[in-house]
This record gives structure tokens, C-alpha cells and sequence, in this order.
């Protein structure tokens, strides 16, 4: 086993995994799990740059991990960041304040590397027992892109394409600085356009009709399925691995555009930083449904972050 600290850096938050990994049996064990929501992708699909007090959240956030990962001692540590630090004119700045702080380099990775790792992450455990039927087409909603992947035990295809929570809600749901609640219909229409869109191109690489079982994957994914099972509070262990029907992410994703910043906030397991952007992620998530004519989809709390974990181990040494 091989002590390993994994970090996912995103557009809206920020993760970390501490876990004793083995690579040649499939055996994981998580010593540690946590996550912030830093949004450090704020304004940048609006300015091109990462502003200074997301900056300045990230690399707090940084030292808190800096803290657990010495005090477990892992053996090594890989830091991915994905969609907001692709696209900023500035992410020097954001590399050298992670290796300040961290002592590695964060990797600036592509989509294609992302839908990738975002694969193994989610599937290693399922093909030990779940008897689901392949290929899976992994979709992860993130705060900038959603990465969609078809495989088996390998990748097929993968596409990332740049329709996310956050950037939807920035785009076409802030007025003035203030997300606009509840959304109006035309906000609402040019969101679904822009999946539409974006879900044409990913279906330019990726055919997602083909796929036996929908996996979905991060944070729109799993509050839609906490919010589906009627959780008083977050529960990974319920979440993991559950199955929400098409009409459970057809009936929560109207109830959403029709609420207001407070009612959602009153969710029970609605993570604060999620409040503001769960609408135009569950918008996304009924689209892909549709699309691909998904009656279900099975919902991973093991993504990007554990497939970084995964790979960290076999590198290790």
C-alpha cells in the first residue's frame, strides 16, 4: 500500500484525499476526505483572469491540506487543477502560490486528461460487484466544464466541453453582481441552448446513446441525489452508489427553478456554496438524461479525485 495525498482543484471548490492505495489489488482505504468551496473560477468566463480574493481562498484552503497531508504523512502528493486555471491569463500566479505552499506543482490538465482520470476514479470499484451493464458513460458536472466519458474497463471517448454550474450561473443568471431568483424564463432558455450546444459537440467524440448504465459523478450530482432520498443531512454512504430516476431529476430540477436563494438554502444536505449554482447544474444533468434516454443514473462519490489517488500510487516510487 502507498500512502497518497490527491488534490482537485476545480472551478468551485477544492478537494482533498488521503488514502492508502494498491494498485495491483483494487484496494483503497481513505484516511482523510475533505472539501471547500473557494470558487476560484468567480468572473473569470466574464474577465479571462482569477481574481484576487478567489486566489487568495484557494491558498487557504492549500495551507489547511498542507497541514493534514504532514500530519498522515503521505508518500506523495498530486495536485490537478482543471477548468478555471485552463482558461486564466494569470494562472502563474496560481501555480507558484500552490508549490509556495504545498511544495508541488500543480498540473494544469487538459479535458481529455480529466474526463479520464474522472473515469477511473468512478468505475475502478464498480466493475468488483455492482453488475452493472457496460459501457458506462461517466459524466461529470464541474463548476466550469462537464467531462463526458464512455468506456469499459478502459476509456473509449472522452470529451470535456465547457458547460458547467458555476459558468452557466455567471453567465446567464447574475445581474449586477446578484444571482437573479428565480430565474427568468429567457435565462432559462439561453441555459438549456448553451447544453444543447455543447451537448452537440460532445457528441461529436463521444456516442452518448450507446451507453448501458449513466454514471454521474461531483457536487450537482450528489445534492440532487441527497435532495432525491430525503436526507436530513449530508451522507456520502447513502449517496454512494444510489440510482435517481429521470422523474426524480425532472421533478427536483423544476422545484429548483421555481425556488428562491432562502429555500434552497433551507435544503437540508445543500452545501452553502452550493446554492447559488445547483440550479444550472441539475439543468444540466436532466439535458444529458435526455439525450441519451437515460431512465437512471447511478451516482459516484468516488470521481476525478480518487482516479488522481489511483494514479498518484502507481507512479509512487
Amino acid at each position: 500500500m502507498t500512502r497518497v495525498a490527491a488534490i482537485d482543484c476545480g472551478t468551485n471548490s477544492i478537494r482533498l484525499l488521503v488514502a492508502d492505495a494498491d494498485p495491483a489489488t483494487g484496494e483503497i482505504v481513505e484516511l482523510d476526505r475533505r472539501m471547500q468551496i473557494v470558487r476560484l473560477g468567480q468572473g473569470v468566463d466574464r474577465t479571462g483572469r482569477l481574481a484576487p480574493e478567489a486566489l487568495e481562498r484557494t491558498f487557504a484552503a492549500c495551507r489547511e491540506y498542507a497541514a493534514v497531508i504532514e500530519e498522515l504523512g503521505a508518500e506523495r502528493v498530486r495536485f490537478v487543477a482543471t477548468s478555471a486555471s485552463r482558461d486564466a491569463e494569470n494562472s502563474g500566479e496560481f501555480v507558484r502560490g500552490v508549490l509556495d505552499i504545498l511544495g508541488v506543482e500543480p498540473e494544469v490538465i487538459s479535458g481529455d486528461q480529466e474526463a479520464e482520470l474522472s473515469f477511473l476514479g468512478a468505475t475502478k470499484e464498480l466493475a468488483d460487484g455492482d453488475h452493472l451493464a457496460k459501457p458506462y458513460l461517466v459524466v461529470d458536472i464541474g463548476g466550469g466544464s462537464t467531462e463526458f466519458v464512455v468506456g469499459d474497463d478502459e476509456v473509449r471517448a472522452a470529451r470535456s466541453v465547457d458547460i458547467g454550474c458555476v459558468r452557466m450561473t455567471e453567465r446567464h443568471l447574475v445581474r449586477d453582481g446578484v444571482v437573479v431568483d428565480p430565474p427568468t424564463h429567457g435565462a432559462v432558455t439561453a441555459i438549456r441552448a448553451d447544453i444543447d450546444a455543447a451537448l452537440d459537440l460532445a457528441q461529436e467524440t463521444v456516442p452518448l446513446g450507446e451507453a448501458a448504465t449513466l454514471v454521474g459523478l461531483a457536487g450537482t450530482v450528489t445534492t440532487v441525489a441527497a435532495i432525491a432520498l430525503g436526507l436530513t443531512e449530508y451522507d456520502p454512504a447513502a449517496i454512494h452508489h444510489s440510482r435517481i430516476s429521470f422523474e426524480q431529476v425532472q421533478e427536483i430540477t423544476g422545484r429548483l427553478l421555481s425556488s428562491t436563494h432562502e429555500e434552497r438554502a433551507a435544503i437540508p444536505a445543500m452545501h452553502p456554496g452550493r446554492v447559488d449554482v445547483i440550479t444550472s447544474g441539475a439543468l444540466v444533468l436532466l439535458a444529458v438524461m435526455k439525450r441519451t434516454g437515460a431512465q437512471e443514473v447511478v451516482v459516484s462519490e468516488h470521481d476525478i479525485l480518487d482516479g488522481i489517488a489511483w494514479s498518484a500510487a502507481s507512479h509512487a516510487g
